[in-house]
């Protein structure tokens, strides 16, 4: 009989992206969207907020991420994948909450785009008064 599939789930979101994290036992293989992590993020800042929270509890090497994550900016969905790996290493190992909630990976950050206002040139500037 074939041995069972052990997999960690969690759900990301930040602005208006949500990333689905599927965190597997393997070798630190990263896979967003059927494509590598440096093709899909082509910043290294960006891929190096993705795997933070991995960095964080030394668990880059001790597992493998499968993501898909719609919406948005990249900015927003690495921010997005980040916080989706840390539920999900929350939900593997309960004992690295402490560290990962302290460190702020596990708190929604929930500022979106305000929008803009009818009769008004954006969302706060507002035209030049006139007296006359």
């Amino acid at each position: 009989m074939a041995k069972p599939l052990i997999q960690y789930t969690a759900t990301g979101r930040r602005k208006t992206s949500a990333a689905r994290i599927f965190l597997r036992p393997g070798t630190g293989k990263f896979v967003i969207n059927t494509r590598e992590l440096d093709h899909y993020f082509v910043r290294p800042t960006l891929r190096m907020v993705v795997k933070q929270s991995l960095n964080l509890v030394s668990a880059a090497d001790r597992y493998d991420v499968i993501i898909t994550v719609r919406g948005g900016g990249k900015s927003g969905q690495a921010v997005a994948i980040r916080m989706g790996i840390a539920r999900a290493l929350v939900a593997a190992n309960p004992t690295d909450r402490t560290e990962l909630k302290r460190a702020g990976f596990l708190r929604r950050d929930d500022r979106k785009v305000e929008r803009k206002k009818y009769g008004q040139p954006g969302a706060r500037k507002r035209f030049q008064f006139s007296k006359r």
